[in-house]
């Protein structure tokens, strides 16, 4: 229904009048309120995309963390003698030397990842390479890996770290990758203090810093 009355001026023509302006005005501004109230939404939104990308952390504090986790493995392996590398506390589950390639493969494996760069054990299986089950060649072997993982990251930049990557059907932040990548060799090396203890040794202590 129109709320517009038509009167007729006999120099012009007939002319429409509102009789309802406050209604009019009163659309308009809420119209208009809405608007501002969508592009505030927006602008929210677009700042907690930024804020979620950005990495909580600094290449410079990731290379100080694979340093020290580069010793303090070194510390393991230093320890277990010499006829403990191949040493299972029970049949079924890896030797000391197995876990610490494992470990490495995982290094490998998600330094490229994160880096781009190519995995020079692509297509190869650490754990069943006999040639690196000596103390010697294990050692050099796992220091090996965690060189590559401290040049996967210190050839990033820290806004680098903000970056999604796909593993597997999981897309995550290259920051991500090298957090779970230092969970897992975390995790393996912690496995291994019981291998210690079993021959007689005693563990590293911890290396927090």
């Amino acid at each position: 229904m129109s709320h517009r009355t038509v009167i007729q001026d006999h120099n012009s023509g007939p002319k429409s009048i509102d009789r309802f302006p406050n209604q009019t005005n009163k659309s308009m501004q809420n119209n208009f309120l809405s608007r501002i109230a969508l592009a505030f939404v927006a602008l929210l939104w677009a700042f907690s995309a930024v804020q979620a990308a950005k990495p909580m952390t600094t290449i410079a504090q990731l290379t100080a963390d694979w340093q020290r986790a580069k010793e303090y493995t070194k510390e393991y392996l230093d320890v277990m003698p010499e006829d403990g590398v191949n040493y299972k506390p029970t049949p079924e589950i890896r030797s000391f030397a197995e876990q610490m390639l494992h470990l490495a493969a995982a290094n490998y494996n998600f330094g490229a990842l994160a880096s781009g760069k190519p995995n020079p054990f692509q297509g190869k299986k650490l754990e069943e390479m006999s040639e690196l089950k000596t103390k010697a060649a294990l050692t050099k072997a796992v220091m090996d890996s965690y060189d590559f993982m401290l040049d996967a990251v210190k050839g990033l930049t820290d806004a680098q770290l903000g970056e999604s990557v796909k593993m597997g059907q999981r897309e995550m932040t290259k920051e991500v990758v090298l957090a779970k990548a230092f969970e897992h060799q975390t995790h393996h090396r912690g496995q291994c203090t019981i291998y210690i203890r079993m021959k007689g040794v005693k563990p590293p202590n911890e290396k927090l810093f």
